[in-house]
């Protein structure tokens, strides 16, 4: 995030987060096959609230999870407490940037999902997290990374109007939520600045507003395959949605899975 928030408006922002992914990205059943397939732990980098992390644990997988956000973090461990099995997450606050963790070299399965690598600002803090990938990946291990492909079409569109998403019941305070949103596309820069404004409150009533600005630095899927090269991963597949179709003109997303040698 470009901001940083106070811890009050952190918490509200993981709470809201997990409201704005209620509608399944349908991303789960991927990582459940390759944790299958992978031999060894599991490391997730941006773990979030543990969205994905929690079913790999519940699935019977050891799981470690790094994020930089400690407010994320808080939310995981509230989601996992009681949850059979719930010993098998670890939770490490860390940069993923340059992230040595003392079990490195020992995963099977590590992971980045569904946009998280876009949210480092640089190449090189990009072609880090891959390389921090491999670094802990044991030989044979699976890298795994998600990230979206705007179309021509989108980035026309990401001209800072703002545009309503969704207003939604939160279960947790029993208040309706509206989310907006609004995307700047800068070309020069192969970014986009996204600003999303949540209001909550009751019919009638005032409403509180939370903002979040993220600014998304973009990648192709020749990039992606590029940095896994350099971080000295075998690119697998490179597909373009999560039943491992495969890649190619409309794809809106561009999955890699790369072997350690």
């Amino acid at each position: 995030m470009l901001d940083r928030p106070d811890a009050a408006t952190a918490a509200a922002l993981a709470r809201l987060y997990d409201l704005d992914l209620a509608d399944d990205p349908g991303d789960l059943d991927l990582y459940l096959a390759l944790a299958d397939r992978a031999e060894g732990p599991i490391l997730e980098l941006a773990v979030g609230t543990g969205r994905l992390a929690i079913p790999l644990v519940e699935a019977g997988h050891r799981v470690t999870g790094v994020d930089l956000d400690p407010a994320m973090l808080d939310r995981a461990r509230t989601r996992v407490r009681g949850i059979a099995g719930e010993e098998r997450l670890t939770l490490v606050q860390a940069d993923i940037v340059g992230l040595r963790l003392p079990d490195a070299g020992r995963f099977g399965l590590a992971f980045i999902a569904l946009n998280s690598l876009l949210v480092l600002p640089t190449r090189v803090a990009q072609r880090a997290a891959l390389r921090a990938m491999a670094d802990h990946l044991l030989p044979g291990g699976l890298a795994v990374v998600d990230v979206w492909l705007p179309d021509a079409d989108d980035l026309a569109r990401f001209d800072g109007r703002i545009v309503l998403e969704w207003p939604r019941l939160d279960p947790e305070t029993g208040t309706i939520v509206t989310k907006a949103a609004s995307a700047q596309h800068d070309t020069a820069t192969a970014s986009v600045t996204l600003t999303t404004i949540f209001e909550e409150g009751g019919q009638g009533g005032p409403a509180r507003r939370w903002i979040r600005r993220d600014r998304l630095r973009l990648v192709s899927a020749d990039e992606l395959r590029a940095y896994a090269e350099d971080a000295g991963l075998v690119v697998e597949a490179l597909a373009g949605d999560y039943g491992m179709g495969l890649l190619g003109p409309g794809s809106e997303r561009a999955i890699l899975v790369a072997v350690k040698p």
